[in-house]
């Protein structure tokens, strides 16, 4: 059995933050937005962990993001 990639935690972490700002800004701005695509939104405004695996995925890739730029950041200095 592999173990864990002890960066997964704050991965999660982030994503699931990445989820929440990504439901304020939508939520925000949908009376702006077509309503073909705040219907398409209604359906993720949900919790994280209520999310689809693709949809969820989606967040990790701008968790990975801010990750990376923390890493770089850190390493910098």
């Amino acid at each position: 059995m592999t173990p864990p990639n002890p960066t997964d935690h704050l991965i999660e972490a982030l994503a699931v933050l990445e989820h929440e700002q990504w439901l304020y800004w939508s939520q925000a701005v949908a009376a702006e937005v077509p309503a073909e695509t705040r219907q398409k939104w209604e359906q993720s405004w949900v919790d994280y962990n209520d999310l689809s695996e693709e949809l969820k995925e989606a967040d990790r890739v701008w968790a990975r993001k801010v990750a990376s730029l923390l890493r770089e950041q850190i390493l910098i200095q």
